[in-house]
């Protein structure tokens, strides 16, 4: 690789450098120089550098560079550290952080901490920022009524644009990122929204009803913040209003906060395929992690003793034929990568709404012919080498025949077991891959052996 690759690659990364730079100055003592260093970096990459680093230097570094800390990098701290980072903050500095802030942003802040850190955050705020935090924290978690911010920009459907241009210019609170202009009627439901680059781009006297987008539609407060972002990306929305029971305006939902949810839920998926808990962090301890990935060990454990029992009945199979011990992991491995690959497949189209009752059969079906085709085309390869490495024939056809079989079963397993587990309601992502495994294992170790017995002995 090259070195101009190397750096177009690394970009976007800390630059090793200016973190020991920051390292040596804090294990100094230097405050002067650690702000000099920290404070023309992007807050989330200083939040990336508290993250990163050991804790006895991140509560040096937050001992020394506390007053400059603002709720940017507390919004973009990992949650893992932003309990500790939130306590090494003197009031005033957490208070003026704070009110620095959209109201979806504290709440996505707070949401997760202790009862006294949250009540030590909601009496720095302002009474009104108050209120709609507290307001927000109502609803149930991840909700949209958790991810939405109550300062709203909106406006009587009746306006003209001159009327919109002259009411923004005057307001003197309007949120930091807004993209649209709500228009409600006079029960405050609203109808439709107006791009603020329409605004800009038409005459005074033009209605706002005349240039409102085509995109408009309307979040219940309630709903799930995973189907909130899942219609951001379906439907190409850069903010949608949120409304009450009633159907009255309550806050605004903006792509930057629903892009987050659809990353945080891909980034679950991919953790929950793994056996590896959806809240586990480069920061966390040794204890918490092994305590999160032990139960899924214990249960891999209990299908590898299932896989071992079935390989158990063929002990005398094995014991006289050495080459069977030789061979049947391979065909075990290649059922479970076959199966991983239908897994991961089926579980992101599943996230994604792309696999439904109306294609389902349609892709099982699929992947079964897949399994097929690859089964036949490996088949030849192993009974080739089956013949070359073993002198037989027989023992060729055996693991040849054993392939198709669990590259079949791997494509049926791997698409059917996700669907099942959706359709009961238990995430596909955190359960599939045991079922999985176990499913191409013990198929794998029966089918090979099996045959193998029946033919040979």
């Amino acid at each position: 690789m090259s070195d101009e690759s190397q750096t177009d690659e690394d970009r976007y990364e800390l630059d090793h450098a200016t973190v020991r730079a920051i390292n040596e100055a804090a294990q100094a003592g230097d405050a002067d120089r650690l702000s000099a260093l920290m404070e023309p970096l992007h807050a989330a990459d200083i939040a990336d550098l508290l993250e990163q680093v050991d804790r006895e230097e991140r509560v040096q570094i937050l001992k020394l560079f506390g007053a400059g800390m603002d709720g940017e990098i507390l919004s973009e701290s990992d949650e893992s550290i932003r309990e500790e980072v939130i306590g090494a903050l003197s009031k005033q500095v957490l208070g003026d952080a704070m009110r620095e802030l959209d109201s979806d942003d504290v709440v996505d802040i707070i949401e997760d901490l202790d009862a006294a850190q949250q009540q030590v955050i909601l009496g720095e705020l302002d009474a009104s920022d108050r209120v709609a935090v507290e307001a927000a924290l109502a609803y149930p978690e991840f909700s949209a009524g958790r991810l939405m911010q109550r300062e709203i920009v909106a406006a009587p459907e009746h306006w003209t644009v001159g009327e919109a241009v002259d009411y923004l210019r005057a307001r003197e609170d309007l949120p930091t990122d807004f993209y649209h202009l709500v228009l409600v009627d006079p029960a405050y439901h609203p109808v439709g929204y107006v791009t603020l680059g329409k605004i800009l781009g038409n005459k005074r006297d033009v209605a706002l009803r005349e240039i409102v987008e085509d995109s408009f539609r309307t979040v219940e407060a309630t709903e799930d913040e995973g189907d909130v972002a899942y219609a951001f990306n379906q439907y190409h929305l850069i903010s949608a209003p949120v409304v009450d029971e009633t159907g009255r305006l309550v806050g605004v939902i903006t792509i930057d906060d629903a892009m987050i949810v659809l990353d945080e839920e891909h980034e679950e998926d991919i953790l929950r395929l793994a056996g590896v808990s959806d809240d586990s962090s480069l920061a966390d301890k040794v204890i918490a992690t092994t305590k999160r990935r032990f139960p899924w060990l214990a249960v891999n454990l209990v299908t590898a003793i299932l896989a071992s029992m079935v390989i158990s009945l063929f002990e005398d199979a094995i014991s006289t034929i050495v080459a069977l011990a030789v061979l049947m992991p391979i065909v075990a491995s290649m059922g479970g990568n076959a199966g991983t690959q239908s897994l991961t497949v089926a579980v992101r189209s599943i996230a994604t709404k792309d696999l439904t009752g109306s294609n389902v059969w349609r892709v099982i079906r699929r992947e079964a012919l897949v399994g097929l085709v690859n089964g036949l085309i490996f088949a030849v390869v192993m009974g080739v080498i089956g013949l070359i490495w073993f002198g037989s024939v027989a023992l060729g056809v055996i693991i040849a025949v054993a392939m198709v079989i669990n590259l079949v079963v791997a494509g049926l397993a791997g698409t059917m077991i996700p669907v099942v587990l959706d359709r009961l309601k238990i995430d596909p992502a955190l359960a599939s891959g045991a079922f999985v495994t176990t499913v191409t294992d013990v198929v794998g170790f029966f089918a090979f052996l099996g045959l193998a017995a029946l033919v040979l002995l």
